[in-house]
């Protein structure tokens, strides 16, 4: 038997489960994974909360990194003792998971399995947010919410290696420091963040908001744009945003408003391992510098989630089995 954390209703933090379980055979196409850190996001909150429909019960996950233990019929890119990655797996808050072939990505030599774990979601979100959802050109001014957490960290650096002007905001004074260490040109806190936008920019707004906070900051996501600018919005750590009237983006300035998700910028094996292979590069050759912000036993998914959930962390929080 080994282990594996289960929901067996929505809820809060408290319905995941420590328990053991029977571990899982490998499909044709399918690789399993020992795990050696899995990724916590909040993607993992919707679904254990019920904002995100699963059937129950549920094992939560599909960001880990690890070594492939055995594969399936008909796999060839891989073979035991590989270590590879996924932000596409499934039940990955566990000592073993099954990863598809296609969604396996290979882990250079020099990355250690923890900061692979890190990399896969909020690395490839950060790349596909700043090439191909709003195309960061060098002199694009930008507004970043929540620079202190996994993704934030991330996006401030390779926005400034693009060289463009980051603006992020933060909650607290810990938080603003990592944001500057990151390389942010500006740290505001939330309050009237949009008026101190206006005054950074001279009046004149910015070219994208990259919102993964949603309720809280969206209405001043859209004060900060500049006329055609762009909201991003890519999250909703505060809670899902409300019904729009279309005619607000017309109102103020010929907006554009999009709600991207990873599925959509992972179309094919091209796609995801040009994605991949320049986050993982950047990050074994030290460019990139990855921020772990917190690690926990597999045993205590639920406290993971009550500080992530409860804004308690930055960086990237990890669960290791």
């Amino acid at each position: 038997m080994t282990h594996a954390i289960v929901a067996r209703q929505a809820g809060g933090p408290e319905v995941l489960d420590y328990v053991e379980v029977e571990p899982p055979t490998p499909g044709p196409g399918q690789l399993l994974i020992h795990v050696g850190a899995a990724g916590v996001n909040f993607i993992d909150t919707y679904k254990r909360s019920g904002t995100y429909k699963v059937p129950y019960p549920f094992i939560p996950g599909s960001e880990a990194a690890g070594t492939v233990e055995a594969v399936g019929d008909g796999v060839t890119g891989f073979a035991v003792g590989d270590r590879v990655a996924t932000a596409e797996g499934v039940s990955c808050y566990a000592d073993y998971a099954l990863v598809d072939e296609d969604a396996a990505l290979p882990v250079p030599k020099g990355l250690d399995v923890f900061t692979a774990a890190a990399l896969p979601l909020q690395g490839v979100t950060a790349h596909y947010l700043m090439n191909s959802t709003f195309k960061v050109e060098p002199g694009h001014k930008v507004l970043l919410h929540a620079g202190a957490g996994g993704v934030g960290l991330l996006l401030i650096q390779l926005l400034k290696a693009r060289g463009a002007e980051v603006i992020t905001t933060v909650s607290t004074d810990e938080k603003e420091q990592l944001a500057l260490d990151a390389g942010a040109d500006h740290v505001l806190r939330y309050g009237d963040f949009s008026g101190r936008v206006r005054d950074i920019t001279s009046g004149t707004g910015v070219d994208v908001v990259y919102d993964g906070v949603g309720k809280d900051t969206f209405d001043g996501s859209l004060a900060s744009l500049r006329v055609r600018g762009m909201l991003v919005l890519f999250g909703a750590a505060s809670g899902p945003v409300p019904p729009v009237d279309p005619q607000r983006l017309n109102a103020g300035g010929s907006l554009f408003l999009t709600r991207p998700t990873m599925s959509h910028y992972l179309r094919d094996a091209a796609e995801r391992r040009w994605r991949s292979d320049e986050i993982f590069a950047a990050a074994a050759d030290g460019s990139l510098k990855v921020r772990i912000g917190a690690r926990y036993p597999l045993s205590q998914a639920g406290q993971a989630h009550r500080d992530l959930e409860g804004r308690k962390t930055t960086g990237k929080v990890l669960l290791v089995p």
